[in-house]
């Protein structure tokens, strides 16, 4: 059995796309995953499946949405042990909540096209930094989130690779429930 944490992209937002927890939670039983957990209503959910394959897991979970809501919803799964890797090697050092509340993590649906992750490590924003990895993008927005220019859409555009954005509490909230799982 492993156990899978599944990121929902755009869901839930400003009225789009609205998916109710509970009714994705039965889908998934439905679907034969096991502990379905759902945390917040923004797509952030851990199962336990007897597939092993994160992108069989994606696809499975993708098809079962278009099929239940009647909309495509980028879906990214990624291990128990992906995720744990991920936080583990973040370069921020926490120094105290208020700084982890300017942590996120873009985390990516495959590894970036090496030329493109050296482009753009050369550049710099200010009160922005982050540091790309083969499968996350480390970001610290000194303020916040929602005025940075490194965005999701960004980070997208220009590694060329589907990504979603978890900030560190969530990220955490998600370690330790599947930790449970």
């Amino acid at each position: 059995m492993t156990t899978f944490i599944i990121l929902l992209r755009g869901i839930n937002v400003s009225g789009q796309k609205k998916i109710i927890m509970s009714d994705l939670r039965t889908m998934l039983d439905n679907l034969d995953f096991y502990s379905v957990r759902s945390y917040i209503q923004s797509g952030n959910i851990v199962i336990n499946s007897d597939i092993t394959s994160p992108i069989k897991v994606s696809q499975i979970i993708k098809e079962g949405i278009k099929a239940t809501f009647g909309f495509d919803v980028p879906v990214m799964a990624k291990t128990f042990i992906e995720l744990k890797e991920i936080i583990e090697q973040s370069p921020f050092v926490e120094h105290s909540d208020l700084e982890t509340k300017k942590w996120y993590y873009v985390l990516l649906q495959e590894a970036p096209n090496n030329e493109l992750t050296n482009i753009l490590q050369q550049e710099q924003f200010p009160n922005e930094r982050f540091v790309i990895s083969n499968n996350c993008v480390y970001l610290s927005c000194d303020q916040g989130y929602g005025n940075t220019k490194c965005n999701n859409n960004f980070f997208e555009k220009r590694l060329k690779v589907q990504a979603t954005t978890r900030n560190h509490r969530t990220m955490m909230k998600l370690l330790e429930m599947a930790e449970k799982n």
